[in-house]
């Protein structure tokens, strides 16, 4: 299919219904996901059509982008590139997610976007930071993390604030040796403390989310 012909499909499959839904919640796209799931399932992976949806800069391309391209052909560049570009927050979850954790580059981007300015790509970093925490531990300073989280996450714009928050959680679930330590910071800072959390959904409370994956790990 030429990037006319997918574009067109694209726009068959958006609702405004979806689009309305999915502003309340920071994102642009009208099309389902399970509909450009399903496309990118047709398209099979295509790296130079990812590239030109890319560039379109409409939110439901570059979604499509994110699942038909080939993560380990982008140059550190490229990705660094795309990620300052990028503004919608399920393209940025699925970017981060689907090609840079795939990539050649991702430690030396998490490292560099850590540091970052901007606190939309710093959130990638620290989003990056969480992976690593399960699959290369190693590579971490657990207690630098928590000593940057401590003094900076109460503060944090609120995208950024998500994925320190979240990387606090990881460290309390996966590293007992800071379990503690994780578990005092959330207490004494109490972000997303009073976040409205559906039921039967683990509150993003650091607290209350490390007692219950620790909970479930211990009674699996």
């Amino acid at each position: 299919m030429t990037l006319a012909q997918v574009r067109a499909e694209l726009e068959a499959m958006a609702d405004p219904r979806t689009l309305a839904v999915n502003e309340r919640h920071g994102d642009r796209h009208a099309v389902k996901l399970a509909d450009l799931r399903a496309l990118a399932k047709r398209l099979k992976t295509q790296h130079e059509l990812a590239l030109e949806l890319w560039e379109t800069d409409d939110a439901a391309a570059r979604l499509l982008t994110t699942l038909i391209c080939r993560p380990k052909a982008f140059e550190h560049d490229e990705l660094d590139r795309m990620i300052r570009q990028t503004r919608t927050r399920k393209v940025h979850d699925w970017l981060v997610n689907y090609v840079v954790a795939k990539s050649r580059h991702t430690e030396e981007l998490r490292t560099a976007w850590l540091a970052d300015a901007d606190p939309i790509v710093a959130s990638a970093g620290w989003a990056l930071t969480s992976k690593a925490l399960v699959k290369t531990p190693e590579l971490l300073d657990l207690a630098g993390l928590l000593d940057t989280i401590e003094s900076q996450m109460k503060d944090a714009p609120d995208r950024l604030q998500w994925e320190m928050n979240t990387c606090l959680a990881q460290i309390g679930i996966t590293h007992p040796e800071h379990r503690d330590r994780a578990v005092g910071i959330g207490e004494r800072l109490e972000v997303l403390k009073d976040y409205p959390t559906p039921p039967n959904c683990t509150s993003p409370f650091a607290p209350t989310w490390i007692a219950e994956m620790v909970s479930r790990q211990s009674a699996s």
